[in-house]
């Protein structure tokens, strides 16, 4: 389009040459640089907004956003992030004005014709993704919620329809909630960004999956990972270096424990970012390793930091500012904080915040650092470095047992508010006002995630399940955490080892004799224990016992009342604990 220079909107250009417009209502960046134009369409929408049922939605409509580039010859890319979506193109000014346009086009019709087979496109990417040495730290920190779903799978991909894609595109690829950064001093011409009218969306708020910090928790082998969150902060930010200095120095060039140790400082949202530390050892040096890292932290912590490697850390961030189109190395990150509404420092600002910073400073957040921990160890715990183990589920529902066909010390116990999973080591429980998602499928299979991001499966095929067991899941779990699965392969389908599956009656206390015992004992404990009060209260009462307690009677009493109980009792523990 032509641009009217009587309609256009007021444009303003700072001290470090960044210019700031709108188009078509979208917060627009520009900044002159050499060479081709680059251009990224940033929405405030990401992974961390969805749900499990939903999970995936944001990455689809990316997907379906850019189809039609598919045979294109651009340079251009999508990503999906957990609080951002972007849509990335490099090329002439003409390349990239039709690729923007072709991408809000796109998302005002998204071609929904394409969905299941961009959903088979989005299974295959996951499938052949590599996993990062942070993996699964924000499931345990978050949960299976919020900033979590990162860690986890794009589970709600079988339940999303037409409508759902149109819907989350209509309400969140809006004009009100993108910003577009492009190099070059004007705007292109023909350039369209019309998008559906909306408004401003806040990152998500972070929820919580840990009951205290600093917490670990025992992963992979591969070595160590660390990860807090704090403030977002210049000092944080250079922390984050002369931390992974430390470690290198430490772990590698003295120790040399590790071929990898580093740390990154990478913002979360507006006000928080993540400090993720980690070390990689061979399987004998793996518990020297964990030592040597959390002295590393100690060190810090107790503000025995180095001037020069703050000084190092210093000039190196400072030597961003040498660029020779640096506004234009400045727009991605200036996009960002605007699309966030986090303070956007101009370059003599930045600057000064840089010099400013102190060892003292260094130390404080050394402290901010180790209280929001969260490790993950190869091998044995931490307790002794002051950490709690991040563990879930401690407590388990009391219901009705189902006894696993293979194995009768495994066994699923299934509630009115409930389901665990007990086993001889472990036991996980699934409350279901706090599920986020339960997977159905049409062979009677149900898979359970909690908030905390702990996963029960429950699969017929393995369990000594009777009519009727889905009654309490299906209506306890809230619907919106529902997702209705096709049908699986029967091959995927579970089954037990027919030479490990033991008969029913191989069940000890299972007959109605027994059972019938076992509450003839338990309303004898409950008279005994009220007749013992009784006669407690009367030997010690001066007025009914004037010659003094017959302790015979109380002991008598109190051993009758005992003997009886300890067998209920104990029944009600072992059911408790799913062993009855």
């Amino acid at each position: 389009m032509d641009i009217d220079t009587t309609t256009a909107p007021t444009a303003t250009t700072d001290a470090d040459g960044i210019t700031t417009t709108t188009v078509d209502g979208v917060r627009t960046l520009l900044a002159p640089r050499s060479g081709p134009v680059t251009a990224g369409l940033l929405f405030r929408v990401g992974r961390a907004d969805e749900t499990l049922p939903t999970s995936g939605i944001t990455h689809l409509v990316e997907h379906l956003a850019l189809h039609r580039h598919g045979l294109s010859d651009l340079h251009y890319n999508g990503a999906t992030a957990a609080a951002y979506t972007l849509f990335a193109v490099t090329g002439t000014t003409a390349d990239v004005v039709e690729y923007l346009n072709g991408v809000c086009a796109a998302l005002r019709d998204l071609p929904v014709d394409r969905l299941e087979t961009e959903k088979e496109i989005l299974r295959t990417e996951a499938a052949g993704r590599g996993r990062g040495a942070g993996h699964g730290m924000d499931l345990w920190r978050y949960g299976a919620r919020s900033y979590g779903l990162l860690d986890c799978a794009e589970t709600g991909l079988p339940a999303i329809t037409a409508e759902d894609v149109r819907d989350w595109a209509r309400t969140r690829f809006t004009a009100e909630n993108a910003v577009l950064w492009m190099t070059g001093d004007t705007l292109p011409e023909g350039l369209d960004l019309t998008l559906p009218a909306g408004e401003w969306l806040p990152a998500p708020e972070p929820t919580s999956a840990l009951p205290a910090t600093p917490a670990y928790f025992h992963g992979d082998a591969g070595g160590v990972v660390l990860t807090s969150v704090l403030p977002r902060s210049t000092a944080a930010h250079l922390f984050a270096e002369v931390l992974g200095k430390e470690l290198f120095r430490e772990l590698r060039q003295k120790g040399g424990y590790s071929y990898t140790a580093a740390a990154e400082y990478h913002p979360r949202d507006t006000d928080h970012a993540t400090i993720t530390a980690y070390a990689d050892a061979l399987p004998a040096k793996q518990d020297a390793l964990v030592g040597a890292f959390v002295d590393v932290l100690a060190k810090l912590r107790a503000g025995r930091i180095e001037q020069a490697d703050l000084d190092s850390v210093r000039a190196s961030a400072l030597a961003q500012f040498d660029s020779p189109d640096l506004a234009a190395a400045m727009l991605p990150a200036a996009a960002m904080d605007l699309l966030m509404r986090h303070r956007h420092l101009a370059v003599d600002g930045a600057r000064a915040e840089i010099e400013a910073v102190t060892v003292e400073d260094l130390h404080r957040v050394a402290q901010e650092v180790w209280a929001d921990a969260l490790v993950r160890v190869p091998g044995r715990g931490v307790d002794w470095a002051g950490l709690t183990a991040a563990a879930a589920s401690p407590e388990i529902v009391t219901g009705r047992r189902y006894s696993a066909l293979e194995d009768g010390k495994v066994a699923l116990l299934v509630a009115k508010d409930g389901i665990s999973l007990v086993t001889p080591d472990d036991q996980v429980t699934v409350r279901y006002a706090e599920c986020a998602l339960m997977q159905v499928f049409p062979d009677g299979a149900r898979h359970l995630v909690g908030n905390d991001g702990f996963t029960i499966a429950v699969e017929p095929t393995l369990y000594r399940l009777t009519l009727g067991w889905l009654a309490p899941l299906d209506a306890g779990v809230p619907a919106a955490a529902v997702v209705r699965m096709p049908p699986r392969d029967p091959a995927r389908i579970p089954r037990p080892n027919p030479s490990n599956v033991r008969p029913r009656a191989a069940r000890p206390d299972r007959s109605g004799a027994v059972t019938a015992w076992i509450w003839v004992l338990g309303t004898l404990t409950v008279l005994l224990s009220a007749g013992t009060g009784l006669v407690v209260f009367a030997e010690t009462d001066p007025e009914l016992s004037p010659e003094g307690p017959d302790w015979a009677a109380v002991f008598f009493s109190v051993l009758l009342t005992a003997t009886c109980a300890y067998p209920w009792i104990e029944y009600l523990r072992k059911r408790r604990r799913g062993e009855g």
